[in-house]
């Protein structure tokens, strides 16, 4: 997609547009490789998990390996994106740390959306339903706050999304942390 985008709009792009691509590509990405990290597992195997492991430990597990996994592709579509388009950021150090807690944000939320939406019958439409009120407010925070970092404006107002993206990362992994083990006897 960075490569499709970078062709079809050479030298076009300004950076909010090139922002806002840029937030929607990395939440596809998301929604393709995360969302389904319980959805796609056998029965089988989450009984193995099931009397292996506390429950509390597999959901933290699984949102810690899907939030590395969203950081690195991430800053791997930053780069890509970055070189393609030759466009400059004003604070790199400012949109690597919204970029971090974005993934955060991301992965906590489809991991716990996706354990909740793999014991129902139509798991996929349960999903999309599901994250779509909480993925909004993350995805508008994070193309306000990458402006900050793009276009170089006060720092002081970026920093304010960062502590708002943080809250939220940790307020759904609080909810992960409390809603999970009720899920996982189911």
């Amino acid at each position: 997609m960075v490569v499709v985008i970078s062709i079809a709009f050479v030298n076009k792009l300004n950076p909010l547009t090139w922002n806002i691509i840029f937030w929607l590509i990395i939440l596809f990405v998301a929604i393709n490789a995360i969302a389904k990290s319980f959805m796609s597992e056998r029965s089988g195997h989450l009984l193995y998990l099931y009397t292996l492991a506390h429950p509390i430990s597999v959901i933290l597990a699984k949102m810690i390996y899907n939030m590395l996994l969203l950081v690195i592709i991430a800053f791997l579509a930053w780069f890509l994106y970055a070189g393609l388009s030759e466009m400059e950021m004003a604070d790199s150090g400012l949109f690597a740390s919204i970029i971090c807690l974005g993934c955060a944000a991301f992965a906590t939320n489809l991991t716990l959306v996706s354990a909740i939406a793999a014991k129902a019958e139509n798991k996929t439409t349960l999903l999309a339903v599901l994250s779509f009120p909480l993925i909004v407010p993350v995805l508008l925070i994070l193309i306000r706050a990458s402006r900050f970092a793009i276009e170089g404006l006060e720092a002081a107002s970026g920093e304010n999304n960062l502590i708002l993206l943080g809250g939220i990362s940790f307020m759904l992994m609080l909810a992960s942390v409390l809603l999970f083990p009720v899920i996982w006897r189911d």
